[in-house]
């Protein structure tokens, strides 16, 4: 999708994001950075947002710093109890350059997806590995690619419906670029809003690759946040990579 940066997310999204992209998974996925990072710990968040992830670790004690494309997203979290003491630097994911040496470095909700290269993914990697202490890790979530209800590398998905408003999913699938290119349609009494997501997808081992070439090893790789095992019936996944200290 032409002119979609960093910040466009954030333009089209901010205004009713935690009302509308709410998974669920919160608590579950704040415990497990907790056991995985050091007490009062330097935490990296990638894609930051409006501070789902980070505020209740920073209200734990943990020293957050985040970096976040869209400033739009960055102002709604800035409006919350608590996160004046969040460093957040504006800037793309897979270059910016962010002064620090950190613990634990996290990227959520299938964020590493939005980068639309294979390249982008890959700088990505090596640009948080920089950051990274010796022993530090890099936990990512990212779903795994599923083509059900696809015909013809397309498919068309009803996600609401009720006597006043429908919202529609399209998205198309690019299978040499392993590209997703997202159009949510929101219908209402008010008019109409398109809200295009475009998603560069890969499965465990080529990330896995990615980690290699930035100097990280895979530690844990597990089905869900509560540690269930990654199977071949996985939605998603959650995966730590190490910066080895030997």
């Amino acid at each position: 999708m032409e002119n979609f940066g960093p910040a466009t997310f954030g333009t089209l999204n901010a205004d009713d994001y935690d009302a509308l992209h709410d998974p669920g998974t919160t608590t579950a996925t704040v415990e497990l950075i907790v056991q995985l990072a050091p007490a009062h710990g330097k935490l990296l968040e990638l894609a930051i947002g409006t501070g789902r992830i980070a505020l209740p670790l920073a209200q734990m004690g943990f020293d957050v710093t985040g970096i976040e494309g869209s400033p739009d997203m960055v102002a709604k979290m800035r409006e919350k109890p608590g996160s004046d003491g969040i460093r957040t630097v504006i800037g793309d994911i897979a270059d910016v350059d962010i002064t620090g040496e950190f613990d634990h470095a996290f990227l959520v909700f299938n964020t590493l997806f939005s980068l639309t290269s294979q390249e982008a993914q890959i700088r990505c990697f090596a640009n948080t590995a920089k950051r990274l202490k010796l022993g530090g890790t890099f936990l990512i979530e990212t779903f795994v690619p599923n083509f059900t209800g696809f015909t013809e590398n397309q498919r068309v998905k009803t996600k609401h419906l009720d006597m006043n408003s429908v919202w529609i999913e399209a998205v198309t699938n690019d299978p040499v670029n392993q590209v997703f290119e997202f159009q949510r349609i929101r219908i209402t009494q008010d008019g109409t809003k398109l809200v295009p997501l475009p998603m560069r997808y890969a499965y465990p081992p080529e990330l896995d690759l990615m980690a290699r070439l930035a100097g990280l090893r895979l530690k844990h790789r597990w089905g869900g946040w509560d540690k269930s095992a990654f199977t071949a019936e996985s939605k998603f996944h959650v995966s730590v990579y190490e910066k080895p200290a030997d």
